[in-house]
């Protein structure tokens, strides 16, 4: 799904891994054991929670969006123009 939404020259100027303390991105298994601990009966007094699963990121900063200012005006032409492209093509 990545190289859909950050193709090429985006995805090293955004460079995921970096910016997160744990310097990787989280494995499916990750998500699956929180889910399996959610779903059992060790979390039964957990309700109405949100549990931020992402290596820290959200410590360190504003999130995913931190990277936008990065993104060069021609950039900025080149995502609108694949847009552009994906929208008409589902027409």
């Amino acid at each position: 799904a990545w190289d859909r939404l950050l193709p090429g020259e985006l995805a090293k100027k955004f460079d995921f891994k970096n910016r997160v303390p744990l310097k990787r991105m989280g494995e499916h298994q990750e998500l699956a054991n929180l889910a399996a601990f959610l779903m059992s009966d060790f979390s039964g007094y957990i309700n109405g929670e949100v549990i931020t699963i992402d290596g820290g990121e959200w410590l360190q900063g504003a999130g995913q969006f931190n990277g936008l200012e990065a993104v060069t005006p021609d950039m900025w032409d080149m995502l609108e123009q694949m847009i552009r492209t994906t929208n008409k093509s589902k027409e």
